[in-house]
């Protein structure tokens, strides 16, 4: 038997931004934290949605300090907010970091205690405050997932919560709110949704339901990610990667992921590095290494990104798929080495070590030993 979770109501394509009171007015909340960052209250993508929450009745207090990797003080200070001024539920607006903090300011609320009681599987007690996840970048699927990253700034980690109390109410995945994003951070949002789509389909929990979900993302972000970067005005490119977004994000959260994001946590959680970029350097690299242990899994991709795999060997679908990455890792522009993000001396023992811990290693289709890790590590290293 399988469960498979999915947010209740999902609003997704051109403009369906303007659809999100009636869905939110059936919550029966009154007041909205409204949990983004500084970025986006600058362009005015925030100001769009508040706008109309106001226009409708529904009250806001904006809460704004979030940093790309959010931390446990940026969760603190926002839940410390939410309490002054009686929000009642939580819309998170952007990216992954606001998505996760958000997500951890509502835990917080309903469950109490500290986030760090909450790292691991489903170890809170109590549903979430309602959230209403309104995404702003095609990438890292926080918006449908039941997982939320919290960057523990004493020890210098990432701290993985997967629980289904976390899920959202409503989502939304509207390509105009994508649109003014810079071609590097749709890069590398782009090239994490490719990471979540292949370790899906990868991971030990895959089935079919999550391999068709993933599949159908995989081939949709080769075909536009590199559109989507080349002219971030494409509504069509920003369309379908935000589809492939959805997809892939209910197809990991329930299959889980592997040590593509076990290893990029703890680069990340070290070096304050962009979640995006540290994928899509070990991406390939991972990958091959999985091969030796599941090379079945790669004829699927193989053949969705293009490859005729009649008459063609495992060994042979591997090749394509990891050749097919390096490829357009390359043409969107992401760096290849840690030196490139300014890493010039990796504790490649920290990282392995903390890797081994990391909740999504148990999802890989191999446990890898601390002498592999540390060796794929000094790829890119």
């Amino acid at each position: 038997m399988s469960i498979y979770y999915i947010p209740p109501v999902n609003l997704i394509g051109k403009g369906c931004i303007k659809e999100i009171t009636e869905p939110i007015k059936k919550l029966g909340t009154r007041k909205a934290l409204v949990v983004s960052d500084e970025f986006l209250v600058e362009n005015g993508t925030v100001s769009k949605v508040t706008e109309l929450l106001n226009e409708s009745g529904i009250e806001c207090s904006l809460y704004f300090d979030v940093k790309p990797n959010p931390t446990v003080t940026n969760v603190n200070k926002g839940l410390e907010f939410l309490k002054k001024e009686g929000c009642d539920f939580v819309v998170t607006i952007g990216g992954g970091s606001p998505q996760d903090c958000g997500k951890a300011i509502a835990i917080l609320a309903t469950n109490g205690g500290e986030t760090k009681d909450y790292e691991g599987v489903n170890k809170t007690k109590e549903k979430s405050l309602p959230i209403v996840a309104i995404a702003t970048t095609a990438g890292t699927s926080a918006e449908v997932t039941i997982n939320y990253v919290i960057t523990d700034e004493e020890r210098q980690v990432k701290m993985i919560m997967v629980d289904t109390n976390s899920l959202a109410a409503i989502t939304v995945n509207d390509p105009e709110l994508m649109i003014s994003k810079p071609a590097p951070l749709t890069a590398a949002t782009g090239m994490d949704a490719l990471t979540h789509a292949i370790e899906a389909v990868v991971a030990k929990g895959a089935y079919d339901v999550t391999d068709a979900t993933a599949l159908y993302a995989i081939k949709q972000i080769f075909e536009y990610l590199p559109k989507a970067v080349e002219n971030g005005a494409d509504v069509e490119a920003r369309e379908q990667m935000s589809y492939a977004c959805f997809l892939n994000g209910i197809a990991f959260s329930n299959a889980g992921l592997g040590n593509v994001h076990a290893m990029a946590h703890q680069l990340g959680g070290l070096y304050d590095l962009p979640h995006g970029v540290c994928n899509a350097m070990l991406l390939p690299i991972v990958e091959e290494e999985n091969s030796k242990s599941a090379p079945e899994k790669f004829r699927s991709i193989a053949s969705i990104i293009g490859m005729d795999i009649k008459d063609k060997t495992d060994e042979e679908c591997v090749d394509y798929v990891i050749k097919k990455i390096r490829k357009l890792s390359e043409k969107v522009g992401i760096p290849k080495t840690l030196k490139e993000v300014g890493v010039e001396n990796p504790d490649f023992e920290r990282l392995a070590e903390n890797s081994m811990k990391d909740a999504c290693a148990g999802a890989n289709p191999v446990l890898f030993d601390k002498d592999t890790l540390i060796k794929l590590f000094k790829k890119i290293g």
